[in-house]
Order: structure tokens, then sequence, then C-alpha cells
């Protein structure tokens, strides 16, 4: 891995490379999770996608979809260091990351009333 003899930057074999990734990651994760809950619960989608947005509770699973398989790749993509279980759980984090996107677009393009509020 790469290593600075100054002391700056990444260390510990990618330690602070990953916690550089690990963080930002974790906290979309949770922000999309939030508005996934949101959805699901209350029917209120972000202003900025209200007027895309027919069918906010399947929109607000899909933003779930999309929080869970981002934690998936970063527990397979940063934590499993075998290569083949890294492979495939990778792969299937980018399957289950596409599966939350078809569903989000699914709640775009559904027949709703249009209203996002219950």
């Amino acid at each position: 891995m790469i290593t600075l003899a100054s002391g700056v930057g990444p260390t510990l074999q990618g330690a602070t490379v990953k916690l550089y990734l690990a963080v930002p990651l974790v906290l979309m994760a949770l922000l999309i999770a939030a508005s996934g809950i949101a959805a699901v619960s209350r029917g209120w989608v972000l202003p900025m996608n209200r007027r895309h947005v027919r069918a906010p509770q399947l929109y607000g699973w899909g933003q779930l979809v999309v929080a869970f398989a981002l934690c998936w790749q970063l527990v397979f993509g940063l934590v499993i260091s075998d290569s083949g279980t890294r492979l495939t759980g990778t792969l299937v984090g980018g399957v289950i990351l596409l599966t939350g996107l078809a569903v989000m677009i699914a709640g775009q393009l559904s027949g709703g009333n249009g209203r996002n509020t219950p």
C-alpha cells in the first residue's frame, strides 16, 4: 500500500485511505436512508424531487435499497480482505444498487395521483 515518510496522508497499509472512503460513504447512506424512511412513512420527498416523483412510497423503498447497497459495498469493498469474496460481494452490491435505482425510477414513472402528501 501507499505510505508516506512524513506521516501525512495514507498510512498503515491503507487504513487512512479506507477511512477517507468509508466516512463519506456511510454519511451518504445515512442521508439516503433517512430520506427513504421519510418517503415510506410520511410520503415526504425532498423538495428538488417533488415534481418528478409520483409514487413517494415506492421511491422511498428504492432509496432504502440504495442505502443498503452502499453499506454492502462498504463492507465488501473495504472490510473483507479475501479477494474472491470481495469480488463476488461487490458484484452483488452493484446489482443491489442497480435494483434500488430501478425502483426509484419506477417511483418516478408510476401512475400515482401526482401528490406527495397524504
